[in-house]
């Protein structure tokens, strides 16, 4: 650590998924909160959704679980790949110094969210504002709100110019 300062040194999660928004939000963070002098640890952090539940009541399930399981598994692999195959597009195109992490979770984007900046305990979240209207936030729930309001951290939601 000679010759850096400390508040050069900075860790941002941002939070990916398949969206323009979060694309958008990871290009936004690049612009604005990396420095071309600072040392980042920009860590992706993509949440796979929770694998559907069922019971051995449901014989359709039953018989070709071992196909539908490998299906949805690749299916999901490939998903993380793509998305962060997007993500190395758009962190590419910027001249920075940035030590790029890359973490996987599953289950609920909020908690896992929450969970992982809470572990790892970064200097800023940023996440993309998928501009819901009132109703869906009220049936669905917001998981940048949820997160902004539980994590220790500054948090950065990222407005995409298309919303107004």
């Amino acid at each position: 650590m000679e010759g850096m300062s400390v508040e050069n040194m900075h860790k941002i999660v941002v939070a990916v998924d398949e969206s323009e928004e979060s694309m958008h939000a990871l290009s936004w963070c690049l612009s604005n909160l990396i420095s071309h002098n600072s040392t980042a640890t920009l860590v992706l952090l993509y949440v796979k959704p929770p694998p559907a539940m069922y019971s051995s009541f449901d014989v359709a399930v039953h018989m070709f679980s071992t196909d539908v399981i490998t299906a949805v598994e690749k299916y999901g692999t490939d998903l993380v790949n793509s998305v962060m195959q997007r993500a190395e597009t758009v962190y590419r195109n910027f001249n920075k110094r940035v030590n790029v992490e890359r973490v996987i979770g599953s289950g609920e984007a909020k908690d896992v969210i929450c969970n992982t900046v809470e572990k790892l305990k970064p200097d800023t979240l940023v996440m993309g504002s998928h501009g819901y209207g009132f109703l869906r936030k009220a049936l669905l729930g917001s998981v940048s709100e949820h997160c902004a309001k539980r994590v220790k951290c500054p948090v950065v939601i990222v407005k995409h110019p298309h919303d107004k």
